[in-house]
């Protein structure tokens, strides 16, 4: 379930005013869920044991098959996951003893379906592999596709200004660009990043 968790894309959710980043997957063997406010992650996996246990308790009078009931509780969260949550499903969460309680409200079958995701932090290694580590990949790249970009942009100018020289004039003034001044752009871009943090 967990290497599965790695292909999945981690979505921005809100409960409340609280605003989170989620992912999780969900098997006919159980699920995983990993949850974080950017200043904590948390996570619950469950097998089919647990699924089973805990729907008896929170859904006295539902009787489906843990596989059934697995399914249902994916379709309950994927809208929220995509960004389109369904107006018929709620969700709340709530900070207890450590961890995070999520819970859910739904319907199967005509009859109100509930769950509670019972949340605990997440192991350092687990918050490394999927957070941390692909941040940093991605921070790398998009490094390196500032560099050629301000690189091909650099030739872009010289080749402008080679044509400048031979005589070429604009046909549309309004064309005229400024020529790229790489600190310049660096330096206007990080102060609109810090404004944007503050």
């Amino acid at each position: 379930l967990e290497s599965s968790l790695l292909t999945q894309p981690w979505a921005s959710v809100c409960f409340g005013e609280s605003a989170f980043l989620a992912k999780a997957c969900f098997r006919d063997t159980g699920y995983i869920l990993l949850i974080s406010d950017l200043s904590s992650v948390w996570y619950e996996s469950a097998d089919t044991e647990a699924v089973g246990q805990r729907s008896k308790e929170l859904n006295k009078r539902l009787t489906v098959h843990v596989s059934s009931f697995l399914h249902r509780l994916g379709n309950l969260m994927c809208p929220l996951l995509a960004g389109k949550p369904d107006a018929a499903t709620s969700f709340s969460c709530h900070h207890a003893a450590g961890g995070l309680s999520l819970h859910v409200k739904g319907e199967l079958s005509g009859l109100p379906l509930y769950w509670d995701f019972h949340c605990c932090p997440a192991p350092v290694e687990m918050v490394s592999r999927h957070l941390v580590r692909p941040l940093i990949r991605m921070s790398l790249a998009l490094q390196y596709q500032v560099q050629e970009l301000s690189s091909l942009l650099l030739q872009k100018d010289a080749e402008i200004e080679d044509y400048r020289e031979s005589g070429a004039t604009l046909s549309r003034d309004r064309l005229r660009t400024e020529p790229f001044q790489e600190e310049t752009f660096q330096w206007n871009f990080m102060a609109e990043v810090r404004s944007g943090a503050s």
